[in-house]
């Protein structure tokens, strides 16, 4: 197929062979369950390069979430404060487990959960005389949110903090890595994210307690017994050491992975920032991104175009682009759940667009993208003017 007409999509799985090798062992021990040798390693290694306390390999990122809160006590008629302009697996363990949501408007640094209104959402849910159980904030797109005022802000009202670092995997502030602040964090290794297990995630916490009981509780709850017993709840969220070879492999080249990423970001900066009504989001003084994916905010008034035009313009040339997350409080399902802060993730939603960022991209594959965005905007420019 021509070049110019394959198919861009938007963060496709990169591999460079090696992760061939772990399965085969795995297949050849006759070890491709969730009792392999991989599964521990990956923990080992999780935890060595993130410095993280303890790292358990689980099955999803919305396992890891769901098993967070469930270490945390939440449960029925409890409240949990989530961030509105997020992925729906973020919120929707909290109702796994019976709670309710309560969502947080963005700020405009890092577009994750604004302190502010955290902080303002606590005030009066304890007015109310709902101390929340939890509070979930996101790092998207791999920016990490004001993690140092979130987290002084759980200590002060003394609620918990889960990082939900799923898009963030080797993003920091000051050195810290992300998933490391939170009470609780989990990472996942989706196949879209920047290292990808094709299905997985983990959970992590400095907590050796919680750690022991996140194992036990992932294996169904099953004790220590020569026979099968168990006492409570359990569930079937352990990774597979299949699953774990692979991101054994993928880890070995995440800072080359993270690199790549941040040169396409920087190249579509460097080729579109000029562009009347085309905007990037920068990083926060002390803030580091993966760039998991390169977003755009487009000001129809000034670029000529909205985000949709931009979308359906480069679906055209065969080039799979996204919008930003649909905040939860407008989402059908959250309806009724309750909303503080005003619309800044409302117009992030309806301005920002997610363009190709995966890796594998050569820039003859972002000057199809980035030709397509002058194309519309010229065509967008001469339109007005025949108008006028």
């Amino acid at each position: 197929m021509n070049r110019d007409k394959q198919k861009l999509f938007l963060s496709a799985p990169e591999f460079d062979g090696t992760e061939m090798e772990f399965v085969k062992r795995a297949m050849d021990l006759g070890q491709i369950a969730t009792n392999g040798p991989f599964i521990s390693e990956f923990e080992r290694k999780l935890q060595d390069t993130f410095n993280a306390g303890n790292v358990i390999a689980l099955n999803s990122g919305t396992s890891s979430i769901h098993l967070a809160l469930h270490l945390l006590g939440v449960g029925p008629g409890d409240e949990v404060i989530c961030q509105t302009f997020t992925f729906i697996a973020s919120s929707n363990p909290v109702v796994y487990l019976g709670a309710q949501p309560v969502f947080v408007d963005s700020e405009t640094d890092t577009w994750n959960m604004c302190p502010h209104a955290l902080e303002a959402t606590i005030q009066h849910r304890l007015q109310l005389g709902k101390k929340p159980k939890a509070i979930i904030v996101v790092n998207l797109f791999g920016m990490p949110a004001k993690l140092p005022e979130i987290m002084a802000l759980g200590k002060k009202y003394e609620i918990p903090v889960i990082e939900d670092a799923a898009e963030s995997v080797g993003s920091k502030i000051g050195g810290q890595f992300t998933g490391t602040f939170g009470d609780l964090g989990i990472y996942s290794f989706n196949g879209n994210k920047i290292i990808t297990t094709g299905g997985g995630g983990a959970l992590v916490t400095s907590s050796r307690f919680m750690a022991n009981k996140s194992r036990y509780l992932s294996t169904q709850a099953k004790l220590n017994f020569h026979h099968y017993e168990h006492r409570e709840l359990g569930y079937n969220y352990k990774m597979n050491n299949l699953t774990a070879g692979i991101g054994i492999a993928q880890l070995s080249c995440l800072e080359d992975k993270i690199a790549k990423r941040r040169e396409i970001h920087q190249y579509y900066h460097n080729h579109l920032s000029h562009l009347p009504g085309i905007t990037f989001l920068d990083e926060p003084e002390g803030y580091f991104s993966n760039r998991w994916l390169t977003t755009i905010l487009i000001d129809s008034e000034l670029a000529g175009f909205e985000s949709d035009d931009l979308r359906e313009a480069l679906l055209s040339k065969n080039i799979e682009s996204r919008f930003l997350w649909k905040p939860m409080h407008l989402q059908p399902l959250y309806k009724n759940a309750p909303y503080y802060g005003g619309n800044y993730a409302r117009a992030l939603f309806h301005q920002g667009l997610c363009l190709p960022s995966g890796g594998g991209l050569t820039n003859a594959g972002l000057n199809r993208v980035i030709d397509c965005i002058f194309e519309l905007h010229t065509c967008m420019l001469m339109r007005t003017e025949k108008s006028m």
